[in-house]
């Protein structure tokens, strides 16, 4: 799960993949933390990735960076822990412009049940799971 923490770290930009019906619906995003042994994003409840995920809590997440890139199958699973969103906003403090621990906006999700494969043209895949 470290590796996998430090390659979005790096990277700045991953992408989510959720569904919507029976339509992908694909958005970058830029948070991730790791909490209590778990690994965890950041978004709003007044997105539409929330009720995404609310309806279908399976998702994906890719990110390319130095020549290797990540897929991570998992399903998000949200913490509606106030320690859980704290951690999450001091560990990116902008973020704090837009949300707040307290708001009722801010949600956190953590990844379960992760299958993660790290790839690149000149070396075999690695596979993590967390």
């Amino acid at each position: 799960m470290n590796r996998v923490c430090a390659f979005l770290k790096k990277a700045g930009t991953y992408y989510l993949a959720t569904v919507e019906g029976d339509q992908p619906r694909v958005r970058p995003f830029g948070t991730v933390n790791e909490f209590e042994g778990r690994l965890y994003i950041q978004t709003g409840r007044v997105k539409a990735v929330s009720r995404q995920l609310a309806a279908n809590p399976k998702a994906e997440i890719c990110a390319f960076c130095d020549g290797e890139w990540i897929r991570i199958a998992c399903e998000l699973v949200e913490d509606d822990r106030a320690e859980a969103r704290k951690a999450m906003l001091d560990a990116y403090p902008d973020l704090r412009r837009m949300y707040d621990e307290n708001d009722g906006n801010t949600q956190v999700f953590y990844l379960k049940n992760a299958h993660a494969t790290i790839s690149s043209f000149t070396a075999p895949p690695v596979e993590i799971r967390f």
